[in-house]
């Protein structure tokens, strides 16, 4: 096994152009000679052997210090380890014996690389990119975060600090100030370069002091198609500037107080939507419990169309915690859910029909995905009673669980014969 110098670069920011952050790695104290080796042994000895690689690794524009240093056992034992390339440790506490001050002491969000071992992000030896980096900052970041990325790119509208790099609003390690690796918590990160205090910034927001206002609320930090950076899909008053349409004046006391409460201010618009719902035999608790139109959508802007709050997943996933894990532990999953459309079985408002089912019959309910008729010659429908229960008819839910199961194709039982043969017990074996 040819042995690799394996230490690491953590430095200020993902492909930052300015001086490193975190300590200068450093080579073993004086005297520290553990292994008892003579004078090269520690690291020049080792070029003789792995002469091609490292003397490659050399010649790159930015070269790890203890590379550099010769210092090959700062990272390797040059006799056996328990870890992969003769490591004298996990590469993550390799990397932290020198860059102790990386992640701060009480970050409030960790990036995932650093946990994992520093490796996905840097070159232990040498780089063409700063900092070490396996890739340049952008292309990079893109790797893990594809749809971010692509939807920056393909953005009308630019955000200059991210055509700059991530790194500008990013700590690409930990940060102890804003959630989502922020180097600060919004709105202080963004009234860093957006002046709250003058004229044209209060007359494009209509007169309201929104200083202190939550930025993200609106507009989306990564670009956008439309107008100063709003998300994509903006409620109709915020986008014709008619932010009193639901709260008080710009000049009120109260400015940013709504007109109503709840969902009787949505209802001075939505008015047809509301009754429709309230006529339904089972509402959905979220319309009408707590905050209520607002538990699931944003009264300003959002990514995702009806202005709810995120991907159903996540939404419906506040509440429905357990069945959400459900199908992340399924082997099967169940298109739906994995796509983040729970409204493709459920009404989120109101409906007529338990578990809130869009439709009275659950196999037309599935049918409009599934054609039962070519996945099985089961009989199933209200004219076959289940012999485990003759309170019910044979229908999709029972063989399969629509929210997924331990087991392959959402079956309640690990092998098709033990599901069988709950009902045709004479056929077992």
């Amino acid at each position: 096994m040819r042995a690799r110098i394996l230490t690491l670069v953590l430095a200020t920011a993902i492909g930052g152009a300015g001086p490193a952050r975190a300590a200068p790695a450093k080579a073993a104290p004086a005297g520290a000679n553990k292994f008892k080796l003579k004078p090269g042994a520690s690291g020049t000895v080792c070029l003789e052997c792995h002469t091609t690689d490292i003397e490659t690794q050399l010649k790159k524009p930015f070269v790890h210090t203890p590379v550099k240093s010769r210092d090959c056992i700062g990272c390797h034992n040059p006799h056996a380890a328990q870890h992969g390339k003769l490591l004298a440790e996990e590469p993550g506490k390799i990397c932290a014996s020198c860059h102790q001050d990386v992640v701060p002491a009480k970050a409030k969000s960790t990036h995932k690389p650093v946990s994992d071992g520093c490796v996905t992000c840097h070159e232990p030896h040498a780089s063409d990119f700063p900092s070490n980096l396996v890739k340049a900052q952008v292309a990079l970041c893109a790797g893990c975060h594809k749809e971010i990325a692509e939807g920056a790119a393909k953005a009308k509208v630019k955000h200059r600090p991210v055509e700059q790099g991530c790194a500008t609003c990013h700590d690409p390690h930990g940060s102890a100030t804003g959630t989502a690796l922020l180097k600060g918590d919004v709105p202080g990160l963004c009234v860093k370069c957006h002046k709250t205090d003058r004229p044209t910034f209060l007359t494009k927001h209509a007169g309201y002091p929104v200083s202190g206002a939550r930025c993200t609320s609106c507009h989306d930090p990564h670009g956008s198609d439309t107008r100063g950076m709003l998300y994509n899909t903006v409620h109709p008053p915020v986008a014709r500037g008619l932010c009193s349409q639901c709260h008080e004046a710009a000049s009120s006391p109260n400015r940013f107080r709504t007109k109503q409460a709840g969902i009787n201010l949505c209802k001075t618009c939505h008015a047809q939507r509301v009754l429709q719902m309230m006529d339904q035999s089972r509402l959905h608790w979220a319309t009408i419990e707590g905050a209520a139109c607002l538990n699931c959508h944003n009264p300003h802007a959002s990514k995702v169309k009806g202005l709810v709050k995120s991907n159903l997943v996540n939404v419906c996933g506040k509440c429905h915690a357990d069945t959400v894990k459900r199908q992340e532990r399924s082997p099967t999953k169940h298109k739906p859910i994995t796509d983040g459309q729970c409204q493709k079985c459920h009404d989120p408002h109101g409906s007529p029909q338990a578990l809130m089912l869009k439709g009275a019959d659950r196999i037309d309910l599935c049918g409009t995905c599934h054609d039962w008729q070519k996945h099985s010659t089961h009989p199933i429908g209200a004219k076959f009673k289940d012999p485990r229960n003759p309170n019910l008819t044979l229908e999709c839910l029972s063989c399969h669980r629509a929210h997924g199961t331990e087991y392959k194709h959402m079956m309640p039982y690990a092998t098709t014969t033990d599901m069988c043969t709950k009902c045709h017990q004479n056929l077992k074996r």
